[in-house]
């Protein structure tokens, strides 16, 4: 049997050696102003070292200041932020890897003494993980930020990046929109899953018209809260199908706001705790015809390949292990070709 992890695929004009992924992981190893750190160009070339990682997506950069979730968070708010960028780049060009860069804002997510305002939302609700409490964003705000997601993506392709990746997972501004716990609107930003999901719509559109036709744009979804009163997989197919006719070329699937286990799935013990949104991903490749990414407690290569070897998804995300090992991927590339 073909070694599947090991084939090439090519995404609009991204041809990737592999079908491995570094996922984006936070790191912390900006400068206090967001740029990149040597820290930072060093932690990254050496996880790219030897180029076994076919595709390097770096940490979630915050597309404005009132949307930084962390200190020390990446930026991609100015211009100022482009040449460090650019140097990350090609850092991981030169170790023959493809890197793209995903881009946020925190939402709710973050707290006054980060930003220095009162975090932002859909609706006045409690964050469910950071526990702050916003104000809603008028519909005017709501159009500023999706100018600031399509400038960030502009400035994302000006500093070489093969592709850009728009983040709605997890607590951020984006999945607060698209779930039920944390959008309470009257308007068209709120209701229906198809009006949570407008604001992805608009910064598709945007990021598209900036970023032209054939640069690969990527969307991170949360394809569940995976708790009660929150998004289902039935929310997530109406919305990748809505992302897919908008103009994303690869979905990246991940977890919502209740963490990464998805309740009530179960795994033969070979695959126990690997790949744990496989009926996720899987149940998406019936409804969209682009690339999906598996990502979430895959540890072993064999078991990435047979992942994909059983159509569960595209391309397969490791990160923790490589996160805390650097040879993962040199080690599994080269077991899987039988050295």
């Amino acid at each position: 049997m073909a070694t599947r992890l090991l084939e090439p695929i090519i995404i609009k004009n991204m041809h990737l050696n592999n079908r491995l992924v570094m996922p984006p992981m936070a790191t912390g190893k900006a400068l206090p102003g967001g740029h990149v750190s040597p820290e930072m160009l060093a932690y990254y070339k050496e996880k790219s070292a030897g180029g076994y990682i076919g595709l390097v997506i770096i940490e979630h950069g915050h597309v404005s200041l009132e949307g930084k979730a962390s200190e020390r968070q990446l930026s991609v708010a100015d211009d100022s932020a482009i040449n460090g960028l650019r140097e990350l780049a090609g850092i991981i060009h030169g170790q023959g890897s493809k890197a793209v860069m995903q881009i946020n804002h925190a939402g709710s997510a973050t707290s006054k003494d980060i930003i220095g305002t009162v975090p932002v939302a859909p609706s006045v609700v409690s964050n469910p993980v950071k526990n702050s409490v916003p104000r809603e964003l008028t519909k005017e705000e709501i159009g500023g930020i999706v100018r600031a997601f399509a400038a960030a993506a502009g400035r994302v392709k000006e500093a070489g990046f093969d592709g850009v990746e728009i983040h709605s997972i997890y607590c951020y501004l984006l999945n607060q929109f698209f779930s039920p716990i944390t959008n309470k609107r009257n308007d068209e930003y709120g209701g229906d899953v198809k009006n949570r999901v407008r604001i992805h719509l608009e910064i598709v559109r945007v990021v598209r018209e900036t970023v032209g036709q054939d640069y690969p744009v990527f969307l991170r979804l949360s394809a569940t809260d995976g708790c009660e009163g929150g998004t289902t997989i039935e929310d997530c197919k109406v919305a990748a199908k809505a992302l897919e006719a908008a103009g994303i070329d690869v979905l990246d699937v991940s977890g919502g706001f209740c963490g990464f286990s998805i309740p009530g799935t179960s795994r033969e013990p070979a695959l126990a705790g690997a790949g744990n949104f496989a009926p996720l991903t899987e149940a998406l490749k019936q409804v969209v015809s682009i690339p999906v990414i598996l990502t979430g407690g895959i540890k072993d290569a064999k078991i990435a390949d047979q992942l994909l070897q059983e159509g569960k998804a595209d391309l397969i995300g490791v990160g923790r292990a490589i996160m805390s090992d650097s040879l993962w991927a040199k080690r599994a590339v080269e077991s899987l070709r039988g050295r």
